[in-house]
């Protein structure tokens, strides 16, 4: 860095701010050191503050640019969401990173975004398609760890506070597009209870939390359109024009029909499953799903349900199998996806030994069936 990039670096408002914070710090230890409680708290009272909004329109002049960058913002935001409250990260991150997956994820499922998934040993891969940008990252299983010593959380820290604004900013001008409400509002939901969730800024509370992070109910939209006929001109294009515009129309066909894979069936999970996960992609493709209602909350209807199609479970011998539904393991879900429609469910059946679970982001000429092989371009 020469000297010319050091005195522009000096002239940033936020350069004050952290000055001003590191005399904040040196007198609360003051204080502390004597024992002055009163002035311990008005001097937390008066902590300084700063913000990286600024800094975020800078670094991506359009959004587009911020879309192509936000695959390291979701990655780390669905790391940090996963955190237990041990002390190493401030719980404030990491509800606040838990808010913005959350939010985000909605927004998927609104837009039928998502587009092909992989289960790694390191996680889970989405890729969605935001705007016609293609946008990978990966969510870490839902297990409990151990935080590992050698990390360095605060370097991780600096920049999770930095993607958290970018996310925040991401998240507001995805729901305009879609008009939906932001903070984000459930169908349904009476209006005592959404003046609530704007006060608490939607995922604050443990119970909004829990609801939204369901991922079982809709959103609500922040303006019902009106609809408009518009009319239609006539178009005469050429002999080459006309091919090109039948190869788009058939791919937007099988896109359109990809997006609805899952439409018009209602799935059911066993308690043994990875429920977000398959809750996400379930809706994402237009689908229904349900659980038990003391497993957590959002269940919409009962495993005693007729109009259920198929009922994902992963321990068979667990239950008392229904006529006329598919029993299958939770890997024909991903494997439906990523195949662009729905899957023999005869090599899903509970206890058969299932085929490979292959990456969809990398062709292989010996797999023709999927044409993918194990491999992901970031592992």
């Amino acid at each position: 860095m020469g000297s010319r990039d050091t005195k522009f670096l000096l002239h940033e408002p936020i350069v004050n701010k952290f000055r001003e914070y590191k005399v904040f710090v040196g007198k609360l230890r003051k204080e502390y050191g004597k024992s002055e409680w009163n002035t311990v708290e008005r001097l937390k009272d008066n902590k300084p503050n700063y913000k990286l909004d600024h800094i975020a329109k800078e670094r991506y002049p359009t959004f587009i640019d911020t879309l192509r960058d936000l695959d390291d913002a979701l990655s780390m935001c669905f790391l940090f969401s996963t955190f237990p409250r041990t002390g190493k990260c401030h719980v404030h991150t990491i509800q606040l990173c838990r808010r913005l997956s959350v939010e985000f994820m909605h927004y998927i499922i609104a837009a039928w975004a998502l587009r092909k998934v992989f289960l790694s040993n390191k996680g889970i891969y989405y890729q969605v398609e935001v705007l016609r940008q293609p946008i990978v990252w990966i969510t870490p299983y839902a297990f409990s760890h151990d935080h590992p010593t050698k990390v360095d959380y605060r370097i991780m820290a600096t920049f999770t506070e930095f993607y958290t604004t970018l996310l925040g900013f991401v998240n507001f001008l995805l729901y305009q597009s879609l008009n939906l409400h932001y903070a984000p509002k459930l169908k349904g939901q009476t209006q005592g209870e959404a003046e609530a969730s704007e006060g608490t800024y939607a995922l604050d509370t443990e119970s909004s939390m829990e609801t939204l992070a369901a991922l079982s109910a809709s959103l609500a939209c922040a303006v019902v359109p009106a609809t408009e006929e518009e009319a239609e001109v006539d178009e005469f294009p050429a002999d080459e024009e006309m091919v090109a515009q039948e190869d788009c129309r058939k791919e937007l066909e099988v896109q359109e029909k990809h997006k609805k894979l899952f439409e018009g069936l209602k799935f059911f999970l066993n308690h043994e499953v990875p429920r977000e996960a398959l809750a996400f992609i379930i809706r994402s493709f237009g689908g229904a799903v349900s659980w038990d209602k003391l497993l957590c909350i959002g269940a919409t209807y009962d495993v005693t349900d007729s109009c259920i199609t198929h009922q994902i479970i992963d321990w068979p011998g667990q239950m008392t199998s229904i006529i006329g539904r598919c029993y299958v393991q939770p890997q024909w879900v991903f494997d439906s996806v990523n195949a662009r429609l729905l899957l023999p469910v005869a090599e899903y059946f509970p206890g058969v030994q299932l085929p490979l679970h292959l990456s969809p982001f990398t062709f292989h000429p010996s797999c023709p069936r999927r044409k993918e092989i194990m491999f992901h371009p970031r592992s």
